[in-house]
């Protein structure tokens, strides 16, 4: 497990302390994860390397990475409360892991983002263009 502070905030790792019926409830209403069942929540959080945001020890955050700790990572779930937000949280959630000496060989870091491009900006991501875009491919899968 890896941990980090800075003042009363926390992230850490252990998939333990993870409220999932909190983050159920926020990931069912969001717009990626609309409808998830709390048991395709705990499935997922079962199969990625997951970070709990804390503050005061009450979970206000998470993030997951579903990765080989290699050659990607991919970036899931990420969600800072409402009432939270405005106080740079996510880029903390977000430096942690990509600090996190576990994921530290990895050369590439994917996500998909609706509203969320400024804050992953600076974090240094792109979007794809040109030759990036025409390399990359998805497929949909029927329970998309």
């Amino acid at each position: 497990m890896s941990s980090w502070r800075s003042g009363a905030l926390e992230v850490d790792t252990d998939a333990a302390r993870l409220d999932l019926d909190m983050m159920h409830a926020f990931l069912t209403a969001s717009y990626w994860a609309r409808g998830r069942t709390r048991e395709e929540v705990a499935r997922a959080v079962e199969h990625s390397r997951c970070y709990g945001l804390y503050e005061g020890g009450r979970q206000v955050g998470f993030a997951r990475a579903v990765t080989d700790r290699l050659t990607f990572a991919y970036l899931a779930d990420v969600f800072v409360l409402e009432p939270e937000r405005g106080r740079g949280l996510a880029t903390f959630l977000l430096g942690c892991i990509l600090e996190d000496p576990e994921l530290a060989s990895v050369r590439q870091w994917t996500l998909f983002t609706h509203d969320a491009h400024a804050l992953y900006r600076r974090l240094g991501f792109a979007a794809l263009e040109g030759e990036a875009l025409r390399r990359f491919m998805i497929r949909f899968g029927e329970a998309s």
